[in-house]
């Protein structure tokens, strides 16, 4: 039977809730969210006369846990207008409308007594054939759907979100004993198509994957930093993005996500899991004990591991329970590790480190890489599961297995074997079947060793994808030190960046260039799309910085030039050209997204024309692209002025969305021209589609435009008046006016006596004059200067 989600109940409105039911108004869908009726009126509502039977009363509770967190930083909804697509309402007066929701979620109180009388209303007033699921994070499935219809249990399972939910990725499915093999695969594949999350299939046991090996890794973490002296910024650097972890490491994210959380897991491992080989490791220490009595929990009581006073950051001291000035942590073996891009390149230098971080990860992983082979098959049958778990739930860029493959898998035991350990019994019998790796890459795919066939067994789910890790190597066409070029079959070819944060510099320029050439001899169409963190930060600014200090104008001139002239062969030649912009797409990257034929954006994509940061304006056809979108707005008896204005405040203001559906709204994308993918794993496919649609329905290469409406003098001095005014009341600098004025001109089609139709080319080369001319200011330069070497903005 096909299953269409077009409404989904949420009933319990806190954190988690609230954040579940945006998230799937953020994929379109309406949303009721349920909570409690208050027990008692609050002042403000007595002083109004209210009374607890007061419908604004007895919706108070839900009312203002979505506020909340819809104010919250980050955004958990894609845009704010989403927000409209939730209803509220109340478990009390509201319960019998889930009659017609196709999906019932629980998220109240981890209590079974009350997650019970939860589905016994639930399942009153269902619909037979309704999905009815929890997001417990550790409630044992088998007991929650007890004494329920059949109908509901065949329907029941867990469903476990992480918080939060619009951006960590792992979606873990827990069946109950009766949940239908349909149900699960529905779940399944919905929350890797419409969530956009990573489906994993957890069996029932505590804590269930991610949990269970991540709260492993931070307990054991707990217990390695007493037993080797380490402090914790020493623990926060040896465990974050040197090996490809989130910034906030170790202890930071602790105290993001709160002690009181991790405790309350731990405590629950340690009692519902009394077999467990590391049982004592979830003991808590001493020293999280005394926090916990202290109430340092981290940013939700102002204190944790980290403490801020004023603008500085004190850390804890684990031995004195004080608190201490940060102290900056360096070891040489992270030194070695400085060369090498990828994190899952560095752990063969790492393990082999002579210092105490050396020691650290022979320790840390040795404990890891045991515990996680010994969870096989009591919490999942299939290793690479924990590896999805730990990638989408924790941030992680490599899994235990992905690790210990490239430390070696005999290198492993012996790291195991120097600290007491071993593995699981299926390791040895895997490597003496042969099997020397528990992944292998095949034709694209990726296999894993599988337990029970004592063969390598393709992943499932990879069909929809494209894995350019994968094909890098067999599939490469050609490459320089900046991209690679793929065939991704059927005619289509792939350009991925490989440059630091994939800058945009001459070689990429090259690379971008010599794809079309390919392509138009060749192939049908081409993808620009890449899986790394962020799809580009931008253009090369440390070589536009050397050109501007020596004064090289000319050979500047030219760079610019090649940049437009590239970005205009993105529009105009002979075969489609699909840009996939994910992450950070700032700058010379945003210029790139404008100038594709179409756009795949993945949802999770920060875009926007960021220059006036560094001095500059848009000078890779960025400024002549926002004039062109602004004109072909422009309608009859219309203020143009105003839809030009706006255009340029996207530009000045150096907006940056904070999904790609607000990009709609600064103009960078355009409806029914691009779309958006909520699931990036998915993009390069569903590029690689658009692609081949285009080519099929009979792509015509565009002719260059000459008909962009600019309004000349008319807007020039609007825009001249508007930053004396923002000078004036010192809300810019007089260097922002300059840089402001120099977009304006841009933008207005330079001083122009009456409105004119111009050509695009005309546009580029005063929008370069201009680029090339704040290249000369000390003021800009001094901008660049401070973005290479604090990576941040200077406003002067």
């Amino acid at each position: 039977m096909k299953r269409i989600i077009k409404k989904v109940a949420v009933v319990g409105s806190g954190i988690m809730g609230s954040g579940i039911a945006c998230h799937f108004a953020n994929i379109g869908l309406e949303v009721l969210l349920l909570d409690i009726v208050p027990n008692a009126l609050t002042e403000i509502e007595e002083k109004k006369g209210l009374t607890l039977e007061s419908k604004v009363v007895r919706n108070r509770i839900v009312n203002e846990h979505l506020a909340n967190v819809l104010k919250s930083n980050p955004s958990p909804i894609y845009s704010q207008k989403f927000a409209s697509r939730i209803t509220t309402g109340n478990t009390t007066d509201d319960m019998a409308k889930i009659t017609n929701y196709d999906w019932i979620i629980e998220v109240v109180v981890e209590r079974l007594d009350i997650k019970k009388l939860v589905f016994e209303q639930i399942d009153k007033f269902r619909k037979p054939g309704t999905l009815v699921t929890s997001n417990t994070s550790g409630i044992p499935i088998k007991f929650m759907s007890e004494g329920r219809s059949e109908d509901f249990q065949k329907h029941f399972c867990g469903t476990h979100f992480f918080n939060p939910a619009r951006y960590l990725k792992l979606f873990e499915i827990i069946p109950g004993p009766q949940t239908s093999q349909d149900v699960l695969d529905f779940l399944f594949d919905y929350g890797s198509k419409y969530l956009g999350k990573t489906s994993v299939v957890a069996k029932d046991t505590p804590a269930f994957i991610g949990n269970r090996i991540g709260i492993f890794g931070i307990q054991s973490l707990f217990h390695l930093v007493k037993e080797m002296g380490l402090t914790i910024e020493e623990v926060d650097k040896l465990t974050g993005p040197v090996i490809g972890r989130p910034k906030s490491a170790t202890f930071r994210t602790v105290d993001v996500v709160g002690l009181d959380t991790l405790v309350h897991v731990a405590n629950g491992l340690y009692e519902g899991c009394p077999n467990d080989e590391a049982h004592d490791l979830f003991k808590l220490p001493d020293f999280i004990n005394k926090m916990m009595e202290n109430k340092w929990l981290g940013s939700k009581t102002g204190q944790g591991f980290y403490k801020k006073v004023d603008k500085d950051i004190l850390s804890l001291d684990l031995d004195t329970m004080e608190y201490r000035p940060a102290k900056k942590a360096s070891f040489a073996t992270l030194e070695l590790t400085k060369t090498i891009d990828k994190p899952i390149d560095r752990f063969k230098v790492l393990v082999k480190g002579k210092d105490k971080a050396g020691d650290f990860y022979r320790k840390n992983f040795a404990a890891m890489f045991a515990y996680c082979s010994n969870r096989v098959p009591e919490i999942t049958d299939d290793f690479y599961k924990i590896d999805d778990a730990m990638k989408a739930g924790f941030g992680w860029e490599n899994g235990p297995f992905e690790i210990w493959d490239a430390i070696g898998v005999q290198k492993g035991i012996e790291l195991m074997e120097a600290e007491g350990l071993k593995p699981s019994a299926w390791v040895n019998e895997m490597m003496t079947s042969g099997n020397t790796s528990f992944y292998t890459v095949k034709e694209g795919n990726t296999y894993y060793y599988n337990i029970t066939t004592k063969s390598q067994t393709k992943v499932p789910g990879q069909d929809s994808f494209i894995i350019l890790n994968n094909i890098r190597e067999s599939k490469k066409v050609w490459s320089n030190s900046g991209v690679v070029i793929e065939n991704l079959g059927d005619g289509i070819l792939n350009l991925e960046f490989q440059s630091k944060m994939n800058t945009i510099g001459a070689d990429v320029l090259v690379g971008i260039n010599k794809a079309i050439d390919l392509s138009e001899k060749e192939y049908n169409g081409l993808v620009i799309g890449n899986q790394g963190a962020n799809f580009s930060v931008g253009a090369n600014i440390g070589m536009i910085f050397m050109m501007a200090v020596e004064q090289e104008y000319e050979e500047l001139n030219m760079a610019i030039k090649m940049f437009q002239d590239t970005m205009m062969r993105v529009r105009y030649s002979s075969i489609p050209v699909i840009v996939a912009p994910h992450g950070m797409t700032l700058g010379g990257g945003c210029e790139m997204t404008l100038h594709a034929d179409k756009v795949v954006a993945a949802a999770e994509s920060y875009i926007g024309l960021v220059e006036f940061g560094v001095g500059v304006i848009p000078g890779g056809g960025g400024s002549k692209e926002m004039a062109l979108r602004a004109s072909d707005l422009f309608r009859k008896n219309d203020v143009e002025l105003n839809v030009l204005q706006e255009y340029f405040l996207a530009v000045a203001m150096a907006k940056v969305s904070t999904s790609a559906y607000e990009a709609f709204d600064t103009g960078i994308l355009q409806k029914g021209k691009d779309i958006i993918v909520v699931n990036k794993d998915r993009q390069i496919a569903e590029a690689k589609k658009h692609a081949l649609l285009m080519a099929e329905a009979g792509y015509t290469q565009p002719i260059k435009r000459t008909d962009v409406k600019v309004l000349g003098k008319q807007a020039l001095g609007m825009f001249l008046v508007g930053t004396d005014q923002m000078v004036a009341g010192k809300y810019i600098s007089e260097h922002d006016q300059k840089i402001a004025n120099k977009l304006a001109y841009v933008m207005a089609g330079g001083d122009l006596s009456e409105p004119t139709l111009v050509s695009e080319q005309y546009l580029l080369d005063i929008e370069r004059e201009a680029f090339l001319s704040l290249c000369t200011e000390r003021k800009t330069l001094e901008r660049i200067q401070f973005m290479l070497t604090k990576g941040k903005p200077l406003r002067n």
